[in-house]
């Protein structure tokens, strides 16, 4: 769950980064909502639907193998199409973490009356010069097919530590931290990210506090994250991180309090 709300936060705050790499545009791209497509509650986590005049750009982040994906790709294909009959719709499965599986490497849904294909990324196989040319996408350099990935983890350090906007080097510093648990293990990380201006970073302490990644979160953080999703948007790895780091009595009591948010504002006036 974690996981997928960071690369949906990802793509949304950086599309130009994102419509770059899987469009080959520098074009800006809005989010389009899941319940204009009708989309069911249990997809809408892992879904990312963005729009221009032109051009539709779905995503789907999966950091496991889904037999099911085939078929949810024609499904989604359709309702876009309905939608916006007159859009250039783009889809891409984004796989996040190797596996042996052929399920990674399905690109089309057939039956015998039709056939749908859509585009397949394993980011183990994408070089990783993609992911250090622009700062939205550096988060996704350790996953790339570099094979030292603590080489490549020191060199996204060097270029965060060169970010100025204080909010955008620390959504990207919880991101890596987050995404490089999928490749590299916790004392790793803490000691190749342990700089003077990592280490003043909210995000980052908190990471350190609970030590643990995001994507280990219990079901009961699980759930409070994807019930905030549904009732305020999409979380920036900041609000993840520090929902995360909240105990279990802290994370009971803003089950029930999320039931009355209204917004982001309400969430993060609790939070504080």
């Amino acid at each position: 769950m974690a996981i997928d709300n960071i690369s949906k936060f990802l793509i949304e705050r950086y599309s130009t980064a994102f419509a770059t790499w899987l469009l080959g545009e520098s074009i800006a791209l809005t989010t389009i909502n899941p319940t204009e497509l009708n989309v069911e509650p249990i997809r809408a986590d892992s879904v990312m639907f963005l729009q221009s005049r032109e051009i539709i750009l779905h995503t789907e982040f999966q950091t496991v193998a889904d037999e099911t994906m085939p078929f949810r790709m024609a499904d989604y294909y359709v309702r876009l199409r309905r939608k916006f009959p007159d859009r250039d719709i783009q889809q891409v499965v984004i796989y996040l973490k190797p596996t042996g599986s052929d399920l990674v490497r399905q690109t089309r849904y057939e039956t015998p009356v039709m056939t749908h294909q859509f585009r397949v990324i394993r980011l183990w196989e994408e070089p990783v010069e993609v992911f250090l040319r622009t700062p939205g996408l550096l988060p996704y350099a350790v996953l790339s097919q570099a094979s030292n990935k603590e080489e490549v983890l020191s060199q996204v350090v060097e270029q965060l530590e060169r970010i100025e906007d204080r909010r955008d080097r620390d959504n990207l510093t919880a991101a890596t931290s987050i995404l490089a648990g999928l490749q590299l293990g916790e004392q790793t990380i803490e000691r190749l990210m342990r700089s003077p201006e990592m280490q003043e970073s909210t995000v980052y302490q908190a990471i350190l506090r609970k030590g643990e990644a995001f994507g280990r979160t219990t079901g009961e953080r699980d759930l409070i994250l994807r019930q905030l999703t549904r009732k305020v948007g999409n979380l920036s790895p900041e609000i993840i991180s520090r929902v995360s780091a909240l105990n279990l009595d802290r994370l009971e009591a803003l089950g029930e309090a999320l039931l009355d948010f209204t917004g982001m504002a309400n969430l993060e006036s609790w939070l504080e």
